[in-house]
C-alpha cells in the first residue's frame, strides 16, 4: 500500500473512531426511543456534539440536521422515516458521503392489553459509503430492538439491544466483536416543576464511536419547539489496549444540544 492511501485509511479510521451516533430516529438523548411520528407529523432536528477538549485526542466535533416523518394513519403502531445531513467538517471520505437513512416502527404502551409495553423496532445510521479497499465504510446499519415501560413516580425505563456493521464499527483497538450491545434509559416529564420539562439518561454499550453514558435535560417551548442540552461520555468502561494511544473510540466528553422543530 502507499505512503499516501496508508496515511488516508489512517486519518479515516481515526475520524469514524471519534464520532458519534448521527443519525438517530426519534431518541432519547442518543439512543432510539419507542416514541415514532404519527401520519403527516413532520420534525426537523439540529444537533450538535462538542468536545469539551480541543485536544488530538478529543475527537472530532459532529454537527447534523435530520428531517422524520411517519407514515401510518394509526394511534397504536406507528411508522417513521428519517432523513439526516451530517458531518464533522474535517474532508474526510465519510464527511464527502453526509447523507444517512432511519427507520422504525413502534407500538404505544397498552395496546391489546392493559399493562403491555411499548415496542419498538428499527434502523439507523444508514449511510450511503462502503470502500472495502481503504477501510472506511458509513453503512453503520445499526438495527434495534427496544421495549419499554412506563412506572409511576419512577418514569418511563426503556432497554433493548442491538447489531451492525462490523467494518464500519471496528476501531484500532477493537477491530472485531464491538458491532453489538444493549441500550437503556431513564426519562421522566418533571411535572412536578413543569409540564415542559424532561430529564433523561441513557446508555448504550459496545465498545465502538457510538457507546456512551448520556445525561440531558429538555424544555419544551412550545409544541413546536422543543431544546435538549446534555453531557455525553463515551465509553466509560473502555479499556485501553497497546493499538489505541492512549484514546478511546468516540473521544473525551461532549456536550450536546439538539433543537426539534415540530411542524406544522
Amino acid at each position: 500500500m502507499k505512503a499516501g492511501k496508508i496515511l488516508l485509511v489512517t486519518g479515516t479510521l481515526t475520524a469514524l473512531m471519534y464520532g458519534s451516533a448521527i443519525a438517530s430516529p426519534s431518541a432519547q438523548i442518543n439512543i432510539p426511543s419507542t416514541y415514532a411520528k404519527g401520519l403527516r407529523e413532520v420534525a426537523i432536528t439540529i444537533n450538535n456534539y462538542t468536545h469539551f477538549s480541543n485536544k488530538d485526542d478529543a475527537g472530532n466535533n459532529s454537527y447534523s440536521v435530520g428531517f422524520e416523518t411517519g407514515l401510518l394513519p394509526y394511534e397504536a403502531v406507528k411508522l417513521e422515516v428519517g432523513l439526516d445531513y451530517a458531518t464533522t467538517g474535517k474532508n474526510s471520505p465519510a464527511d464527502a458521503h453526509p447523507f444517512y437513512l432511519n427507520a422504525k416502527l413502534a407500538t404505544a404502551e397498552d395496546i391489546g392489553i392493559k399493562g403491555m409495553p411499548a415496542f419498538a423496532v428499527g434502523i439507523f445510521n444508514m449511510g450511503t459509503y462502503d470502500n472495502p479497499e481503504i477501510g472506511v465504510s458509513t453503512r453503520q446499519n445499526i438495527a434495534y430492538g427496544m421495549v419499554a415501560k412506563t412506572l409511576p413516580v419512577v418514569g418511563r425505563i426503556s432497554v433493548g439491544g442491538y447489531a451492525a456493521a462490523e467494518r464500519a464499527l471496528r476501531t484500532r483497538g477493537n477491530p472485531q466483536n464491538n458491532n453489538s450491545g444493549l441500550m437503556a434509559s431513564l426519562d421522566r416529564t418533571i411535572g412536578e416543576i413543569s409540564d415542559k420539562l424532561w430529564m433523561g439518561a441513557d446508555y448504550m454499550s459496545g465498545n465502538n464511536a457510538n457507546g456512551e453514558v448520556s445525561v440531558g435535560a429538555s424544555w419544551s417551548f412550545s409544541k413546536q419547539v422543543n431544546l435538549l442540552a446534555g453531557v455525553v461520555w463515551y465509553n466509560p468502561l473502555y479499556k485501553l489496549s497497546a493499538s489505541d494511544n492512549g484514546t478511546i473510540p468516540g473521544g473525551k466528553p461532549a456536550f450536546t444540544t439538539q433543537l426539534t422543530l415540530n411542524l406544522p
